[in-house]
């Protein structure tokens, strides 16, 4: 029986080392798991190259003064997709004649790295990421994790694989049509499809630089978020990297409202149709207010990426190779690829102008709700149907995938349950730009609701721990009063996406008043030295951006200070100016504002 840590989530993998067990002793028995004949890995670590990243691994150790809680990756293995620089490592594409050794790291394996993990191996692609099948590598077509008949999905295919066969918690793929969620949705596992720009492209081969984004897979959605989280941020070293401008939500209602396409097409595929209807009336259940839209001007930009001169992209990725050794290419993706020499610099401007103006469209569609799902893929295929049809049924896996990038939408692929035939089916959550957290949060959510078995492992979703901490790029503000759910000035918050966390309670060192004289009527809250009380507080993130028009609308006497929870966090929170208590009331009796609003009421 093996003694790999196998099926391991981050968690699994941070209580082993908190328990003292060595990175060594696992890696390696890890390490010895990979089987050469498994093609879902194109390269490796060796015995060296592992000992290399453990010696760099203790150094980290040492320089963090032994403290793991500083690496929150500390000898954590994963695996990157072979279009990912990884220094001391070849980077082929999945097209040995282009292979070349990479001098140093990418940026998000850098910070990977940096974080802790070690990198086991690099995985299979559709070559050149030009695919979203699985089947156009030289190594061979990756077969789907839960039934080696069926493709596994693409270009990804590798890095999808390993995780849902719990050989790694995560790794990196690419997307740049649906490359980081169709081989999620065919295996089980989710595929983070992060905002533009979020995760640095540096070390990436591109295959349409304006448009690729290197993505996530792993077992869960928490550890998806948290390793997106580690990896990205801004690089100046990328021409397409961006910073966050933090004013988007970090969650969703308790009741979202989610759009779906008002015409769905599955190609005849009856079982994959039957698991999203499932879920769409799964997502009912969770209070989701569902509502059709049209989904034309998505499929309208869908089509403008293979069927128009965005293509080009890749003629421009891939031009010396298709002038000097264009027999070293797939035959399938050179046909593609070469497509693009037939459009003009006329055909690329009008191109442009039609993906600005479907842009347009579909953010504005998007207004009003807190997220599109789609099917992931609207239907699964055999490898032998891939081999018979590999354009057409390629085209068709990307029906709900294409447009992203191009609308400039953040994604997430989650598992949506199983065919009739065992099969896996996935739907996703797009949003606009930046909504990653929003759609993570919710994706927890709907992941814990379903509690499906992890990939291929069978192993069962762990329990899910909350967390206290805010979100990244939001402030965690206390309300007390006028602010709170139902109340006069709860719009406030709402209006800039603010989003409800907790019901809780102030350190019991407060005291609350009534002021006189406000419109609509406002408490004020006091520290006190003694003789205090825990007030009802609550909670809510507010994106960053969006916290100082917050606070432009609070009136004097009030204002936004710092305010100590029963469990001893601070947060932000509405704090009083001394002289308005003077005249006030005293109402630290009732606990709470809503109490007092009601005493009134029924006065």
């Amino acid at each position: 029986m093996s003694n790999a840590p196998l099926a391991f989530t981050l968690a699994d993998w941070q209580q082993a080392y908190h328990d003292a067990q060595s990175p060594a002793e696992l890696l390696h028995a890890l390490r010895l798991e990979l089987s050469s004949a498994d093609n879902a890995w194109i390269a490796r670590a060796s015995e060296a190259q592992l000992n290399t990243q453990l010696d760099a691994l203790a150094t980290l150790l040492a320089a963090a003064g032994g403290d793991l809680s500083k690496l929150p990756l500390y000898g954590v293995p994963f695996a990157i997709k072979d279009n990912i620089d990884a220094a001391g490592w070849p980077t082929t594409a999945a097209c040995p004649e282009f292979a070349y050794d990479a001098a140093t790291d990418a940026t998000a394996v850098a910070r990977l790295r940096g974080a802790g993990a070690v990198l086991m191996g690099k995985t299979n692609l559709d070559q050149f990421a030009t695919g979203l099948v699985g089947t156009r590598s030289p190594h061979g077509a990756v077969c789907n994790s839960f039934n080696p008949a069926y493709v596994s999905g693409g270009s990804s295919s590798g890095s999808a694989s390993v995780v849902a066969r719990g050989l790694v918690p995560f790794s990196l793929g690419t997307d740049t049509a649906g490359s980081g969620r169709v081989p999620a949705g065919f295996n089980n596992i989710v595929g983070l499809k992060p905002s533009k720009g979020w995760l640095s492209n540096t070390g990436l081969v591109p295959a349409c630089r304006t448009l690729d984004c290197i993505s996530v897979f792993a077992l869960t959605v928490s550890d998806a978020q948290c390793v997106a989280q580690i990896a990205g941020g801004y690089d100046a070293s990328d021409a397409y990297s961006r910073q966050n401008p933090n004013r988007a939500p970090v969650g969703m209602p308790a009741a979202p409202k989610l759009a779906i396409p008002d015409q769905l097409e599955f190609f005849g595929d009856t079982q994959n149709q039957a698991v999203f209807e499932e879920a769409v009336a799964r997502l009912r259940t969770l209070g989701a207010e569902i509502t059709p839209i049209d989904f034309s001007p998505f499929r309208a930009l869908a089509e403008q990426l293979y069927y128009g001169s965005w293509v080009a992209e890749r003629t421009v990725a891939l031009g010396d190779m298709l002038k000097h050794q264009p027999e070293a290419i797939n035959p399938v993706v050179r046909g593609i690829v070469e497509n693009g020499l037939k459009y003009s610099a006329c055909d690329t401007y009008q191109a442009e102008y039609t993906r600005a103006e479907l842009s347009r469209q579909i953010n504005d569609a998007l207004a009003g709700f807190d997220a599109l799902v789609v099917p992931t893929s609207p239907t699964l295929r055999t490898l032998a149907e891939m081999e018979a049809e590999p354009v057409l049924y390629n085209s068709q896996f990307g029906t709900y995938t294409n447009f992203t990038n191009l609308a400039d939408l953040s994604a997430l692929a989650l598992p949506a349950g199983f065919r009739a035939d065992g099969l896996p089916a996935g739907i996703t959550l797009i949003a606009p730009a930046w909504h990653d957290h929003a759609l993570a949060a919710f994706g927890q959510r709907w992941q814990h609701a379903l509690n499906l078995p992890l990939g291929a492992t069978g192993r069962a979703l762990p329990t899910q721990v909350a967390s206290n901490s805010p979100a990244p790029g939001c402030v965690r503000v206390a309300v007390v009063g006028a602010h709170l759910t139902g109340m006069p000035l709860n719009v406030q918050l709402t209006r800039r996406d603010a989003v409800w966390v907790e019901q809780t309670t102030s350190a019991a060192t407060y005291r609350l008043y009534a002021l006189p004289g406000t419109v609509p009527p406002k408490p004020g809250l006091a520290r006190v030295a003694e003789d205090g009380a825990a007030i009802i507080v609550e909670l809510w993130d507010i994106p960053q951006a969006r916290f100082g028009e917050f606070v432009a609308e609070i009136p004097a006497p009030l204002g936004i200070g710092n305010l100590q929870l029963a469990d001893g966090r601070w947060v932000k929170g509405f704090i009083c100016e001394p002289y308005a208590l003077a005249g006030a009331r005293d109402i630290t009796s009732f606990g709470g504002w809503r109490a007092f609003i009601a005493s009134q009421q029924q006065a």
